[in-house]
């Protein structure tokens, strides 16, 4: 608590006259402290962890029956490839036919670029499809494949992600990128210079 010194500095000399004596105040902070790490631990003890934010995806049961799978047709699909160096690599289709890369624009390079990039790619495969769904009267929808080689990086699948949610892309898949693909990227960044 607050003290006050009344000891007299001493001196040799009478008063003379009514000289008023200088008091010295200490305040003791130790009750201060104490309560300060009491409210430390309150806060501490009472607040909650910030929570792990995660991605909700519904995957489809794996099954042995061929029957049993979905079938998507070669024309709604587009199929992703995330590559290193956030580098992105496309080509519409499935890729079962084994003369398909003979074509010089079948297998594409692009980037996460908000003009020109693969938000631009999905969006004109997504109204391509419409437009061949009106065509044929079929309930046919974009169908998107998702392949992530071992240079990509979680936030690239992540980014990915979000454009499927920001176009409204209702049914996509991630699957095993298979040795083609890993071929196609490697010859593609060579071409490019990426390393």
């Amino acid at each position: 608590m607050a003290e006050m010194d009344t000891s007299s500095s001493g001196g040799g000399k009478k008063h003379q006259g009514t000289k008023s004596k200088k008091l010295s105040t200490r305040v003791d902070m130790t009750p201060m402290v104490d309560l300060g790490f009491l409210l430390i631990t309150f806060f501490m003890l009472t607040t909650t962890m910030s929570k792990p934010k995660t991605m909700d995806l519904v995957m489809p049961k794996d099954t042995e029956k061929e029957e049993e799978q979905n079938k998507v047709k070669e024309s709604t699909a587009l199929t992703i490839l995330l590559g290193k160096k956030n580098q992105v690599y496309y080509y519409e289709g499935l890729a079962q036919d084994p003369n398909a890369s003979q074509d010089p624009n079948f297998f594409n390079a692009t980037s996460f670029a908000n003009t020109g990039g693969i938000r631009d790619i999905i969006i004109k495969k997504r109204d391509e499809v419409a437009q061949l769904r009106n065509f044929k009267g079929e309930p046919e929808d974009v169908v998107v494949i998702i392949k992530a080689d071992d240079g990509a990086t979680y936030q690239n699948f992540v980014d990915l992600l979000d454009e499927m949610a920001i176009n409204r892309i209702q049914r996509y898949a991630t699957v095993d990128i298979s040795d083609q693909d890993k071929q196609w990227i490697k010859s593609t960044e060579a071409s490019n210079g990426i390393q």
